[in-house]
């Protein structure tokens, strides 16, 4: 006779939840979840009220991109149901696993008016890689399994479980072996497949035989845990690396094989990218920003896209061979395919190689004196992040907030290991995510040292969330590009319509070290460079509370976008050069 356990369905989610390894979670609760918030304190789940449900998401995400976990949400009905639809669809299209629970109205009553109810189904839906509602009690078990294999398999992604009120407070005997779960969907990839062998000794061929080969890496490197295979494949067939703001970190930036970012912004890595005679893509959506709005690679340009996404390749760019498969088992493939011809490549594409450090040289010397290591006042943002790479530890991390807080981070902070150290969020670029996703990141690594770059309008979306980090006394740091102005936009008006011509772009001067302070946590602000370093050992020794840097930088539109290089920006109708 098998021994049945009676338990409300809110303590049926909790147990499925635990069984599966997850946590933290991040919510705000409501009368529908409140079975799911009693269990979750009697059973010691890992949980956090959050201040804001966005934040929620973004906090989950970036503990998901760190981790490669499942991260964990919850919301109730209507506003917190709505609330979560920015940060769902960050990790939607970024390839996040996440499960967010979601509790609705009562059925008995659904359609008459219940407080604070809507169609938040047709509302989610579109934001998440599947929804899925949960009719009974009893099918908890079954729903929840087959939601952590939906976000953890493929492209991974978010999914919404929708739960009636009555089946968070319904009663059901659960037996034996109900609670059962697959280790594999704990994290991600939980499943991989190989890239066809005849393709793979084709595209082998197609490396061999070139004399400029490039790889370029997209945010699947990282979602495959394939740093590893890059690394071994570009050195061991010299070919040089570039990346993606979300590929950063596919092989370390100080590598002699690192041609840095490619896309709307670069050093060196668009022109080596024109000249390749084989460009072989790996993980990597070639989306607007990456090709610099469709113009990189050329048409008629030799490509290999390799992705576990069939229906990715060729949705921008036609590829010569579609290799359907895992990055990390594709390259590995790859490897192991040219290894007998490896040495001899080596030896074609010395010269070849021998130009990526010269001309990152190059570049380096052209901005270092009024750029990378300027003495201006306010600070330049080149400035701020070369003070990073000097003092954030090798096994730090820094999350990247929407704007050009992603782009200045993107173009110059260096990864010095072959690992998901930069953090944006380039899913939906969304301003708000530097704090949350901090705190995230902080929570899959929590000895690390953990910065969050933020605009001061980005920072002004998520104050509150302050106070949730001092509460979970998170050490994280925030750096709070303050320039009275929402940055991007203003810098972009300055662009297109001249000097002057601004519109609802600027903000009120603020003093975020003093507000910090205020809350209770580490405020510093710098108004000279010479302060940068002090600001950042003085915040890195605060691992108990949360300390914000509070930046002054350049109020002039002119220079607030990220063009070290320094070119000059021809504006035609209709384009986007930034």
């Amino acid at each position: 006779m098998s021994i049945t356990n009676q338990m409300t369905g809110g303590e049926a989610l909790v147990t499925m939840l635990q069984a599966h390894g997850a946590g933290p979670m991040f919510g705000m609760g409501g009368f529908q979840l409140l079975p799911f918030y009693d269990a979750a304190r009697r059973l010691g789940l890992d949980h956090h009220l959050i201040n804001d449900e966005r934040c929620a998401v973004f906090a989950a995400d970036a503990y998901a991109k760190v981790s490669r976990r499942v991260g964990l949400v919850d919301a109730t009905l209507g506003p917190g149901a709505t609330n979560l639809v920015t940060g769902l669809v960050e990790a939607l299209n970024a390839g996040s696993p996440l499960i967010a629970i979601v509790g609705d109205a009562q059925r008995d009553h659904a359609g008459k008016n219940m407080t604070q109810e809507t169609d938040q189904v047709s509302i989610l839906k579109p934001a998440c890689k599947a929804l899925l509602r949960i009719e009974a009690v009893h099918r908890i078990p079954e729903i929840m399994r087959y939601a952590f294999a939906i976000a953890t398999s493929g492209k991974p992604g978010p999914v919404v479980v929708d739960v009636p009120e009555d089946v968070a407070h319904g009663l059901h005997g659960f037996s034996e072996g109900d609670f059962d779960v697959n280790p594999l969907h704990q994290c991600v990839p939980a499943l991989r497949c190989r890239p066809e062998a005849t393709l793979v000794d084709k595209v082998a061929g197609m490396i061999s035989a070139a004399e400029r080969p490039i790889l370029l890496c997209g945010g699947g490197i990282h979602l495959s845990d394939a740093c590893d295979a890059v690394t071994t494949f570009a050195e061991q067939n010299a070919i040089p690396v570039a990346h993606t703001m979300s590929g950063k970190g596919s092989i370390r930036c100080t590598s002699p094989l690192s041609a840095g970012l490619f896309g709307r912004y670069d050093r060196i890595a668009n022109e080596l990218i024109a000249a390749s005679d084989c460009i072989i893509v790996a993980g990597c959506k070639l989306g607007e920003i990456a090709t610099k709005r469709f113009t990189i690679p050329q048409r008629g340009q030799t490509l290999i896209h390799l992705d576990n996404v069939p229906e990715e390749m060729g949705r921008t760019f036609e590829p010569t061979i579609k290799l359907w498969g895992d990055a990390k088992l594709g390259l590995e493939d790859l490897t192991t395919a040219l290894a007998d011809k490896a040495q001899k490549q080596r030896s074609a594409r010395a010269d070849y190689l021998a130009e990526i450090p010269e001309k990152m040289q190059i570049w380096h010397d052209e901005v270092a004196a009024d750029r990378l290591y300027s003495d201006e006042t306010p600070v330049n943002m080149a400035r701020l992040i070369t003070e990073l790479n000097k003092h954030l530890p090798d096994d730090g991390y820094l999350i990247a907030d929407g704007g050009f807080a992603a782009h200045w981070g993107g173009l110059l902070f260096n990864c010095k290991k072959s690992r998901r150290s930069f953090v944006p969020d380039r899913g939906f670029a969304s301003i708000g995510y530097g704090l949350p996703g901090a705190m995230g990141a902080q929570l899959a690594d929590p000895e690390a040292v953990v910065v969050g770059l933020t605009g001061d309008g980005g920072f002004n979306m998520v104050l509150g969330e302050l106070e949730t980090a001092r509460r979970m006394g998170l050490g994280v740091t925030v750096i709070v590009v303050n320039n009275a102005a929402s940055g991007y936009v203003k810098a972009l008006q300055h662009l297109m319509y001249g000097e002057g011509n601004y519109q609802s772009s600027d903000l009120a001067e603020t003093n975020y070290a003093a507000l910090a302070e205020a809350m209770g946590c580490h405020g510093i602000r710098v108004e000279q460079p010479q302060d940068l370093e002090p600001a950042l050992k003085s915040a890195f020794r605060e691992t108990r509370r949360p300390s914000v840097i509070d930046v002054m930088v350049t109020r002039d539109p002119a220079r607030m976008l990220p063009a070290v290089d320094n070119r000059a920006v021809q504006v035609k109708k209709g384009d986007r050069v930034a």
